[in-house]
């Protein structure tokens, strides 16, 4: 892969999340427009980015056999994430319930609203598909083990009606269109193509217009969250290139796994923090800390990913 075109990606989407905190001096980011802009996010142009890589993908059993191997190894490496961010936590003697969040923090990325829209630039609608189906597979660790581990109880099928969301419907509805061999009107695959384009935008603009409330803040949670950042941006990212070295995988899938590694923290972290009585703020602060160091770790850290593999 070339380096340019992952240092060009990276520059866009910083430029775009620039663009969004410049915004909120003169729009302020109230919840009723956060909301309305997760919305438009989370139930509409992610999910044409999957329809639209669907329909511009030619579906057989072998790549069918790559979606399947993509969700296994994508649950697979996150909960390698949360075991070594639980190590790294012990191992610095963080309390029992600081312990749980830095995990989660330290092992599950951004692969939906950065990973996917990257993915997708970097590789095509081929790769748009497996990162939103790798993006499944972080999605299924979430609402599984990461419920059980903050709500610190047994494993509960009601958590899993959290993973019955649009973008997974997208997923199954693009995979019954590929099965059944549909053929979309061509009108159906240019509305498709025009909404997926919304993703990246609309995501970046979403994460500037968080920062600047963020740094206004004093809390202590900013000193807590460095041993986070340090797993999930640079060394979680080493750690998943060596096993996928050792590992012989499919070339696509292996190219999606080493950039998905890279992304920081999840979006979601303040929303299950406070979801689950967590730390809310702490959430929040490391996942705009982490972005705003992804843009530039992430270059480096795919480079020095592919130069493993070889």
């Amino acid at each position: 892969m070339e380096v340019s075109t992952v240092l060009s990606s990276i520059a866009i989407m910083t430029i775009m999340i620039g663009i969004g905190s410049l915004l909120t001096l003169r729009v302020p980011f109230t919840a009723e427009r956060r909301e309305l802009l997760m919305t438009l996010i989370v139930n509409v142009a992610l999910p044409f980015i999957i329809i639209s890589g669907v329909f511009h993908t030619r579906m057989d059993g072998q790549f069918l056999l790559l979606i399947l191997g993509t969700f296994v190894i994508s649950i697979i490496v996150n909960c390698i994430g949360i075991a070594m961010g639980w190590l790294a936590a012990r191992s610095i003697g963080a309390g029992h319930e600081k312990v749980r969040e830095m995990a989660i923090l330290s092992g599950l990325g951004n692969t939906g609203f950065i990973g996917l829209p990257l993915c997708a630039m970097l590789f095509g609608a081929k790769g748009g598909v497996l990162a939103a189906v790798f993006d499944s597979g972080l999605d299924f660790t979430i609402w599984t083990l990461g419920v059980m581990m903050l709500q610190r109880k047994k494993f509960s099928f009601r958590s899993l009606k959290e993973l019955i969301n649009i973008p997974m419907m997208a997923i199954v509805t693009g995979l019954l269109v590929a099965v059944l061999k549909l053929s979309p009107p061509f009108f159906l695959i240019r509305l498709s193509d025009s909404l997926a384009s919304l993703a990246s935008p609309l995501a970046m603009i979403y994460i500037g217009m968080l920062i600047p409330s963020l740094l206004r803040k004093k809390s202590a949670s900013i000193r807590q969250i460095g041993m986070p950042l340090i797993m999930k941006l640079l060394i979680f990212p080493v750690v998943i290139a060596l096993l996928v070295h050792i590992v012989p995988l499919h070339k696509e899938i292996t190219q999606v796994v080493i950039v998905q590694s890279t992304m920081p923290t999840i979006s979601l972290a303040s929303i299950l923090f406070a979801r689950y009585s967590a730390d809310e703020e702490y959430g929040a602060m490391a996942t705009v800390f982490s972005t705003l160091l992804s843009m530039m770790t992430i270059p480096f850290m795919i480079a020095v990913g592919f130069y493993i593999l070889k």
